[in-house]
C-alpha cells in the first residue's frame, strides 16, 4: 500500500492555517466560513473580571466592522483610555474599568451604544 492509496497529503506547513470547510489557506478561503454573527446594530460595552485573576477589563461587543477596522478602533479606544488591550474574536478588550470613556468615544464616532451587565 503506497502513500497515494491512503488519500494523499497528510501534513503540510506550506500554507499555514487552513479553513476547515474548503481546506484552502485562511487568506485565500473561498467559502468564508469564519464569519461573525450579524448583530442588531447596537454596540454593547461591559466590564468583566471572569478568568482574569480579579483584574477588570472593559469589553466591547457587536461592533459592525471588519477585522482591520476593528483592530484600528481597538487601537483608538486603548489610546483614549491610556491602557492596553487586545481584539479577539470580534470583541475589543481594554484593560481596566473604562466603560464610561469607551462609551463616550464610541458615541462620538456615531455608534449606538448600550451598557451591558451591572
Amino acid at each position: 500500500m503506497s502513500l497515494s492509496d491512503l488519500g494523499g497529503l497528510v501534513y503540510s506547513t506550506e500554507v499555514g492555517r487552513t479553513c476547515p470547510v474548503c481546506r484552502q489557506a485562511i487568506a485565500s478561503c473561498t467559502c468564508k466560513a469564519v464569519q461573525r454573527p450579524v448583530g442588531d446594530g447596537v454596540v454593547r460595552v461591559s466590564r468583566e473580571t471572569k478568568g482574569r485573576a480579579s483584574k477588570g477589563v472593559t469589553l466591547v461587543r457587536g461592533v459592525p466592522l471588519d477585522d482591520d477596522e476593528l483592530n484600528a478602533l481597538g487601537k483608538k479606544l486603548k489610546a483614549a483610555c491610556g491602557s492596553g488591550g487586545t481584539v479577539k474574536d470580534g470583541v475589543i478588550e481594554v484593560q481596566g474599568d473604562h466603560v464610561e470613556r469607551v462609551m463616550a468615544a464610541l458615541q462620538a464616532q456615531g455608534f449606538k451604544v448600550k451598557r451591558a451587565g451591572g
